[in-house]
């Protein structure tokens, strides 16, 4: 029953919620469950990533002030912490700390690999997706830029390709 749990909860994360049944299946059976008390770390700022990580259960806090305020972000169940950490190792941006007693999933790089060899169909929607969150991304990043023109009163000079 353990693994169907698994399953369900990694169905509901983003990314993992483009993968068919076996997809899921295969990721739930190779990843590896780890349980943290209230207040554990489950990574430091700075850290090499060793995976992302689906909450099962409770609650993760991300932290990458570090200044003694509230976490700007509390992941519970069905949230994927470290999305870029699912394709390579990187450098964690923020502390994350349980705040109660909770549960994770690891998926390392090497799992997400396998699984994306296995299943073209998947890879190809996880590629389409992250290409639509970047576009979203790259598009607020402009309306800022131009409400920022708009209150410094003058133009920002646009950054010149690499053709110059």
């Amino acid at each position: 029953m353990a693994l169907d749990d698994d399953i369900a909860i990694l169905s509901q994360a983003p990314l993992f919620n483009l993968l068919e049944r076996d997809a899921l299946r295969l990721v739930a059976f190779a990843s590896e469950t780890r349980s943290l008390r209230e207040s554990d770390v489950l990574f430091r700022k700075g850290d090499r990533s060793d995976g992302g990580y689906v909450v099962s259960r409770g609650a993760i806090a991300l932290d990458a002030n570090e200044d003694g305020s509230p976490a700007a972000f509390v992941a519970g169940p069905g949230s994927l912490i470290g999305q870029a950490a699912l394709f390579t190792r990187i450098s964690r941006p923020a502390t994350a700390k349980a705040q109660e007693a909770s549960t994770v999933i690891r998926v390392t790089p090497s799992l997400m690999r396998r699984v994306l060899e296995e299943f073209p169909d998947a890879a190809a929607a996880m590629q389409d997706a992250m290409a639509a969150e970047l576009d979203r991304l790259s598009q607020g990043l402009e309306r800022v830029r131009q409400k920022l023109i708009a209150i410094d009163g003058e133009e920002i000079p646009a950054k010149p390709s690499d053709d110059e």
